[in-house]
């Protein structure tokens, strides 16, 4: 599906960029940022990656690849005339998975008594940093949405969505079951 030999073209260099289809949208265009904020999301997740082993690792490399499958959704607006391919889209089941994974991270976390404050673990602060870019994503994604013209599948949104809540748990986890958690004290420092 990809093939990359070349990794400069010099087509951008005036400040634009192809989408999937082929149109070229400025670089500062919504939905390119909002991809570009998605991909943001995965570097985070890398990172928090080099802290991770086992199941968590395992549930953070599947969302990495779904966040490309998010970006190739997102840089392939729908378009009234079919395209020579099938465009890649987020789908039910993906979001269906993250919420398999949420539960099973969160079942043996107790119920918190306060807000968490990201840190830790360094693997819960990436996180946690992972978790906080996701929303910028997310807030992004719903003002394309919202955006005369611009169409971003329900799905999309939803993955989005649950995935901040996923990285929260995550990081939870991380923290040992929320035993290393940093807990919000309300006025401490009055």
């Amino acid at each position: 599906m990809v093939k990359l030999n070349r990794i400069y073209t010099r087509t951008g260099d005036k400040g634009t960029t192809a989408l999937a289809d082929g149109q070229r949208r400025s670089k500062a265009d919504l939905r390119v940022e909002t991809y570009g904020t998605v991909d943001e999301t995965n570097a985070c997740i890398g990172l928090a990656r080099l802290h991770t082993e086992g199941p968590l690792d395992a549930m953070l490399g599947a969302i990495q690849n779904d966040l490309f499958d998010l970006g190739a959704d997102l840089a392939t607006p729908p378009t009234p005339e079919p395209l020579p391919y099938e465009p890649l889209r987020i789908v039910a089941s993906q979001v269906e998975r993250v919420e398999r994974d949420i539960d099973a991270l969160n079942a043996p976390i107790p119920a918190l008594k306060s807000f968490v404050l990201p840190g830790g673990s360094p693997a819960a602060a990436a996180l946690h940093l992972a978790r906080t870019v996701c929303r910028r994503a997310e807030r992004l994604a719903v003002r394309l949405a919202d955006s005369d013209g611009e169409t971003v599948s329900p799905e999309a949104l939803r993955y989005l969505n649950r995935l901040s809540d996923f990285l929260f748990v995550a990081s939870r986890a991380a923290n040992r079951d929320g035993a290393d958690d940093v807990l919000w004290v309300p006025g401490a420092n009055r």
